[in-house]
């Protein structure tokens, strides 16, 4: 038998899939209407593989944007991401081309989120990572969190912790994906950026790490070959937040990672936190959020008709949308990947 070789494994798989492999690097924070408030969308869907770089934070190319979306703290927000920009269908896999790897998500406590560029700390409140698969032969056919992403129809639930205090975060979602990450440099790293406006009474004050910084391209959870058989993998960056929560890799999809679906609610807006203000499922959005209390919700718009608006780089049409179709003014619906996705440009 020739002895192992990483290098020519990685070698192979990429000669095999040159065809395929720009496909493996798609992935899409779908935004549309809910995303176009309060997320920076990024300008593609090409991976970030810099740790060192500033990209890291909040993706390459990124920009604020006005909104801010209302949570209040110890609530659910579930965020939804899909490779292909307007494709929700759960016919296609969120995250296809065997994107293995961990799900992480970011809180950064910022004095605005329309206008905080990241570099302030960061502390870890979700994660949904690996756990070995009994009857697999490699890391590919271990649990990972993109495949319980896939499972969920692209969505994942993520808990804010109930001990914030009130005022204005940037959360950071992200999926590393790990088919080629076994020579150094070659992780992929997808994130997405969400200004929150949170309410809470709570003080805590987490323990935060720096982006770039948090990761280290010599980190045993980002240079790793997961085709290989594994007996531990360990996330990148810090551990979860006490407040925050965990979800283990292969377990099912509860809540609205099974329930929610595009128009189930009204489109959430606001520009600052209030002590009963909390966000409600957003019609086509990236990011739905529920109460973990007594349901109290309160909507600024329904995301559809004739009153509704669109800012501009928000998605206004394309194949399955169903939100507002008007863009802001000065700006024109345009198809960008017709027939998926059209957006206010």
């Amino acid at each position: 038998m020739k002895p192992f070789s990483i290098a020519a494994l990685t070698a192979a798989l990429l000669a095999q899939n040159a065809a395929a492999h720009a496909t493996f690097q798609d992935l899409w924070i779908d935004g549309v209407d809910y995303g176009a408030q309060c997320a920076r969308l990024p300008l593609s869907n090409s991976p970030v593989t810099n740790v060192a770089s500033d990209d890291v934070r909040c993706n390459a190319g990124t920009s604020p944007v006005a909104s801010k979306c209302p949570v209040r703290a110890g609530s659910t927000v579930t965020v939804e991401m899909h490779q292909q920009p307007g494709d929700r269908s759960c016919s296609n896999e969120a995250i296809g081309g065997s994107h293995y790897g961990p799900l992480m998500v970011y809180l950064s406590k910022v004095s605005d989120a329309s206008t905080a560029d990241g570099s302030s700390g960061w502390f870890k409140v979700f994660q949904d990572s690996w756990a070995k698969n009994p009857s697999g032969a490699s890391g590919d056919d271990d649990y990972w969190g993109t495949k319980d992403l896939n499972t969920c129809c692209g969505k994942m639930n993520v808990k804010i912790p109930a001990d914030l205090p009130s005022g204005d975060y940037l959360l950071r979602a992200e999926a590393v994906a790990l088919h080629t990450a076994a020579s150094s440099g070659s992780a992929q790293f997808y994130m997405t950026c969400f200004q929150l406006s949170v309410a809470g009474p709570g003080s805590a004050n987490p323990a935060t790490v720096s982006f770039p910084g948090a990761y280290k391209a010599s980190d045993p959870g980002i240079l790793v070959n997961i085709h290989a058989a594994m007996s531990t993998y360990v996330a990148p960056g810090p551990t979860v937040y006490a407040g925050g929560s965990t979800k283990s890799a292969g377990s099912a999809c509860v809540g609205c990672e099974s329930t929610c679906a595009p128009g189930s609610g009204p489109t959430a807006s606001a520009t600052k936190a209030s002590s009963t203000a909390v966000a409600t499922p957003a019609t086509v959005s990236t990011m739905k959020t529920t109460s973990t209390a007594a349901a109290t919700t309160t909507a600024a718009a329904s995301g559809c008709g004739g009153s509704c608006s669109v800012a501009k780089y928000g998605q206004c049409g394309g194949t399955g949308y169903a939100g507002c179709t008007n863009c802001a003014s000065g700006a024109t619906c345009s198809a960008v990947s017709p027939p998926y996705y059209s957006q206010c440009l």
